[in-house]
């Protein structure tokens, strides 16, 4: 197999090196910094297709089978570098604070159950019992057992330490751009001078719509979407679940943590923590969990999700030959890790895959879209 160059060593970067690695081929990873940082760094770890209500049926496709390939994914990784990413089945409780609230939860619980989330409605007393940290003006709640998280920084360590043990390069460059014509892509051009390879992967997430050097008709719309989270000191046994608020979540971690996440601001490249996001963030915690106020707030932290127009990923082949794209992932980069890696690394490899990417082509977006919103 011909040489393989991957532009972004986040989660999504790193997995396909790791699946191209076992392939046989031989892949440097270029980033602007250190591997599996950036979004996969900054991300909550929620595996819960089913609470995200996604309306797209491929995208939901798409995130149900990624689901159920994270078990395997964790498990081989942990043998193969030593890192337990620390898969845990928690399930996700969506809380409600009033009647109107529960009653909203009630009427979707049909939908998670179409979607295929294993639905439980529950009153303040069975709520109590799950989650008793919890306000006491709790109305009732509604609780999806087949949904998981995962801690991603872990994940990121386990995915650079399995690719290195298996010969991928990662490579730190201040800049970077794709070398190709209107036809076939030739490699990459470094802070360290060029590099011939046979396939070029855009990997780079929110960055991946202003990788230069693309040719038009290659562009993809992605654009960086900030999100800010903050974290809680609490004891190992004060949540178990993973806990909804309408638009805001509180994931318990194993080390005593408790994220808390996550505001949504089209931005720029601005990866700041504003004082407006902490104060969303604990004003929301602080309502569902009222106990917290005496916690230290030990952690702040933002990202850059890549959003697209659709909401769907890019994934495959594009019209030059030898450049794929894997990027615009928004909320999902994390669960779509396994599925997104083997992909396209199936497709590289051997010009198919039977995971069905029709629907995250890139042909689906006219290139001159694609150029003007990535400028």
């Amino acid at each position: 197999m011909a040489d393989v160059a991957i532009v972004g060593a986040g989660l999504i970067g790193a997995g396909i090196a790791y699946e191209l690695a076992k392939r046989g081929a031989t892949v440097t990873v270029f980033d602007r910094d250190e591997p599996a940082r950036a979004a996969s760094w900054a991300g909550a770890g929620m595996l819960a297709p089913f609470s995200e209500e996604l309306p797209d049926p491929a995208m939901l496709a798409l995130c149900r089978a990624s689901l159920e390939m994270y078990p395997a994914f964790v498990e081989e990784l942990r043998e193969s570098s030593g890192v337990d990413a620390k898969l845990v089945p928690c399930g996700t409780l969506h809380v409600a604070l009033d009647d109107a609230s529960f009653a909203a939860l009630r009427s979707i619980a049909p939908v998670f159950r179409a979607n295929g989330g294993d639905v439980q409605l529950l009153d303040r007393t069975e709520i109590f019992e799950r989650e008793a940290a919890l306000t006491r003006t709790v109305a009732g709640g509604l609780f999806v057992e087949n949904e998981a998280q995962v801690d991603n920084r872990r994940l990121g360590r386990a995915l650079v330490a399995a690719c290195e043990r298996r010969g991928v390069r990662f490579e730190r460059c201040a800049e970077l751009s794709i070398e190709a014509d209107a036809r076939r892509v030739r490699g990459v051009n470094t802070s360290r001078g060029f590099v011939p390879v046979g396939a070029v992967v855009n990997a780079a997430g929110a960055w991946a719509g202003a990788v230069a050097g693309v040719p038009p008709s290659a562009r993809i719309p992605v654009i960086p979407v900030a999100g800010e989270m903050l974290a809680i000191a609490v004891p190992r046994s004060f949540a178990r679940a993973l806990i909804w608020l309408g638009h805001t979540y509180l994931v318990p971690r194993g080390d005593g943590r408790l994220l808390v996440g996550a505001t949504v601001a089209e931005r720029g490249f601005d990866a700041r923590v504003s004082a407006h996001g902490v104060h969303v963030l604990l004003d929301a915690a602080l309502k569902a969990i009222p106990a917290l106020a005496e916690f230290a707030l030990v952690e702040t932290w933002a990202g850059l999700r890549p959003g697209t127009p659709d909401k769907r990923p890019f994934l495959g082949a594009t019209p030059i030959d030898g450049y794929f794209v894997a990027a615009g992932h928004y909320r999902n980069g994390i669960l779509l890790t396994p599925i997104t890696a083997r992909a396209l690394a199936e497709t590289i490899a051997t010009g198919q895959t039977d995971v069905d990417l029709d629907a995250f082509g890139q042909a689906r977006v006219e290139p001159g879209t694609a150029l003007a919103a990535a400028n």
